[in-house]
């Protein structure tokens, strides 16, 4: 063994001596932070929505390993406004309408302040009782306001967890209801086990049935058509399945979903509920971005007929002023959560989870370890209120009317589908295409596929200014444009530019059309 390194054991003895908690430098590295926050909020509809960096861009930027020694916190932050920013696309834009908005507040960040700074792993009652307390009263309250019925809550028999994302719900109940009828049928059948949903339900489901081992040939994504607003029809769900009961497979588990990405579609819950009731099946209601909105009155009745369904879900992250993570799950019967998804090793032991008295929430979802999340979404509740939550999305759903009502006013476009809550799907009409190629001295109508590809161009256009972001959909092959609007700090003024943009870049894309032997 060699002799002892001077200058390692300067640098080891230099290293030990951090305090990674002081509370003076803690509280001066805090104040930095928020100033920082504040000041981006103040100047963020100033940034290009949609970065505008090429990939790989950071590793150019950022040194090649691991600083040797600490470096100052007025160093990082301006690193990180130099490197880091330019490569955000900015989520709390005002004139951010892509996807489904994660909405923040002032309530949900100081909320999640909180839970970071305490930094609690609360897998049981015993390893924090205010976290598993506070979430179980938060739930409740959540779930009074949506007017769930009883069942689904900690006053009647049913009960609510904080999931991270609607995919960790999906899957968990669908593990719930795989055991549930595996130990009826013998878990030698898992391959005759069928989940059926439509083809607009997100995808998260299809990789939830791929983790719980559902058979790819089982997963029936079921066809939705314009006629039905792309929702999913109880008459051809009820053909599938019979079709699956003749051909000796059993079926397990519909999704139904209230507000789908593509279009904000609504399945009809009462009419599919009573469908899979007649085949003992588990359902889902997934209403991540629209069942938020369904504590205003005037919106209820999308989830009317919720009382059939096994468990409901909502991302309070998405509509609810909730940052990011925060998928509020309610299910009837907890039991089928537990059965499936808990553990109890010999160090995990206590009084308390013993006793049964207790909710451990480990045994609620995959993970063990798990976040105070509940403490953000308690920290909106109070701070905003019930009447000014409604108004909120409200005002959203007010804002999205208004850019309907300037689309429909230019006879180039359409509204494709109906517009649900706050989102609006359009795009340029074939006929509109065909006008400019008519001025070149064609007759020609514009196919489908062409006009495909000059909303696909015009999209591109739009995301690449800067100006705003939105994305698109295809539904039975039609590309269209979704504006969904839904940003914490968006106004009527930043929903008029977004449509002079479109505006604009529309006369260009029309004025220069020259389809690649595109006419039919």
């Amino acid at each position: 063994m060699g002799s002892l390194n001077s200058d390692n054991v300067t640098s080891h003895t230099s290293s030990s001596n951090i305090s990674p908690l002081d509370p003076e430098e803690f509280r001066r590295q805090g104040h930095m932070i928020i100033d920082f926050l504040a000041d981006y909020y103040r100047d963020v509809e100033k940034y290009p929505v949609l970065s505008q960096v090429e990939p790989g861009y950071l590793q150019k930027r950022l040194p090649k390993s691991t600083p040797h020694n600490p470096e100052p916190i007025e160093t990082i932050l301006q690193d990180v406004q130099e490197h880091i920013v330019p490569g955000l696309t900015h989520w709390q834009s005002p004139n951010f309408f892509a996807y489904f908005q994660c909405t923040s507040s002032i309530a949900g960040f100081l909320g999640e302040m909180l839970s970071t700074g305490f930094n609690v792993v609360g897998f049981s009652w015993i390893a924090s009782p205010a976290a598993t307390e506070l979430e179980t009263i938060v739930m409740d309250w959540l779930g009074e306001i949506l007017n769930l019925p009883k069942s689904f809550l900690f006053s009647g028999n049913g009960g609510g967890v904080i999931q991270g994302t609607t995919c960790e719900a999906v899957l968990c109940t669908l593990v719930a209801a795989r055991d549930q009828m595996l130990s009826q049928i013998g878990r030698e059948n898992l391959v005759k086990l069928v989940v059926y949903a439509s083809d607009q339900t997100h995808s998260a489901f299809q990789k939830a049935a791929q983790i719980a081992g559902i058979h790819p040939t089982n997963f029936r994504a079921m066809k939705t058509s314009k006629s039905t607003s792309y929702a999913l029809s109880p008459d051809s769900l009820r053909a599938q399945i019979c079709e699956d009961v003749e051909a000796g497979l059993v079926p397990l588990f519909l999704c139904a979903t209230v507000g789908t990405t593509s279009t904000a579609a609504i399945d009809p819950l009462e009419s599919l509920c009573a469908v899979a009731k007649d085949y003992g099946m588990w359902v889902h209601v997934d209403a991540a971005y629209a069942g938020s909105a369904c504590i205003c009155p005037e919106f209820r009745h999308f989830i009317d007929g919720v009382e059939g369904a096994n468990s409901f879900s909502l991302n309070a992250h998405k509509w609810f002023l909730t940052s990011l993570d925060c998928c509020c799950l309610w299910v009837k019967d907890p039991s089928a959560l537990i059965k499936s998804l808990s553990t109890n090793p010999e160090f995990l032991r206590n009084k308390a989870s013993d006793s049964k008295q207790v909710v451990d929430y480990k045994d609620w979802q995959i993970t063990l370890s798990r976040r105070f999340r509940s403490m953000k979404l308690w920290f909106v509740l109070r701070s905003y209120g019930v009447a000014n939550l409604r108004s909120f999305m409200r005002n959203h759903v007010k804002m999205a009317k208004l850019f309907e009502g300037l689309v429909a006013m230019d006879k180039r476009f359409e509204i494709v589908v109906p517009t649900n809550f706050a989102m609006v799907c359009f795009r340029i009409l074939p006929s509109a295409l065909s006008e400019t190629v008519y001025k070149n001295g064609k007759l020609e109508m514009v196919s489908e596929e062409h006009a495909n590809e000059a909303n696909r161009k015009l999209l591109e256009s739009i995301n690449m200014s800067g100006c705003v972001f939105m994305t698109h959909a295809v539904v039975e092959g039609v590309y269209v444009i979704r504006f969904a609007v839904g940003a914490t700090l968006v106004e009527e003024r930043h929903v008029i530019t977004a449509w002079k943009v479109v505006q604009e870049h529309a006369n260009v894309i029309l004025s220069t059309y020259k389809p690649r032997a595109l006419l039919v």
